[in-house]
């Protein structure tokens, strides 16, 4: 669904009211404002909304690039939320995960932190981004859930799976990791280069998409003429997974 960002009240899901834990995934990989990452303003709106309906634990997750401790950013980006449990994809225990489609298009297996396996309620939000040409969504968010140390390799964080062919890898990661669903925070467009992540053009949007992951890409993909080769080749592997 697509909202006026003027207008925007998160509604919790009825799934929510069920769950004993909520994992909310943003992208906080710098210490920069929105939108080169999830303002505070809409995680307090998630974490409020979740909270009229359930009384689940709620866990802010999220890793640096550099493998560094993302405490400092969290402080940086102003996300302090009363109970709320804030940990670092680096302190987690990993657990190796097979990816579930008969044929992976790169990756079989994944090193996932266990807090996202035990984990009711999962959801991905992120700011809406044009990386390299390529759009920077919902799913495209969950790399930095991987432990980054897991796959250095080369010059960039994550190194190794750029090596497999990065689009390939997130399409894997859509059907590996269970999220639930995928908010899509377009107040604003940034547009960047992922050699100066932090440096870029911003456009007006006015505009927030919520929905299930591989949707809501799809819908601001398409809303936008954005291009996001993952979401092609998710369309592809679904249609081979589920025949």
């Amino acid at each position: 669904m697509i909202f006026e960002a003027s207008e925007f009240v998160f509604k919790a899901p009825p799934a929510i009211s069920r769950a004993q834990r909520v994992l909310i995934k943003p992208t906080a990989n710098y210490p920069a404002p929105y939108p080169v990452t999830t303002s505070p303003e809409m995680l307090t709106s998630i974490i409020e909304g979740i909270r009229e309906v359930s009384d689940a634990d709620i866990l802010i997750l999220e890793g640096t690039p550099s493998g560094a401790p993302v405490r400092p950013i969290y402080e940086a980006l102003g996300y302090n939320f009363p109970r709320v449990l804030m940990p670092d994809v680096k302190d987690c225990i990993w657990v190796e995960v097979d990816n579930p489609l008969p044929k992976p298009l790169a990756v079989p297996t994944f090193w996932v932190p266990n807090v996202i396996l035990s984990s009711d309620y999962l959801i991905s939000v992120a700011p809406l981004k044009v990386i390299n040409g390529q759009a920077n969504l919902s799913i495209v968010n969950l790399l930095s859930a991987l432990p980054v140390s897991k796959y250095a390799g080369g010059e960039k964080p994550w190194g190794a799976l750029y090596t497999l062919g990065i689009e390939k890898v997130i399409a894997d990661l859509y059907f590996t990791l269970p999220f639930d669903l995928g908010i899509i925070e377009a107040r604003q467009k940034f547009i960047g280069h992922d050699d100066s992540p932090v440096e870029g053009e911003v456009d007006e949007c006015g505009k927030i998409l919520v929905g299930e992951p591989y949707e809501v890409d799809m819908e601001a993909a398409e809303m936008l003429g954005l291009r996001a080769d993952y979401l092609d080749l998710i369309k592809l592997a679904r249609v081979a997974l589920e025949s």
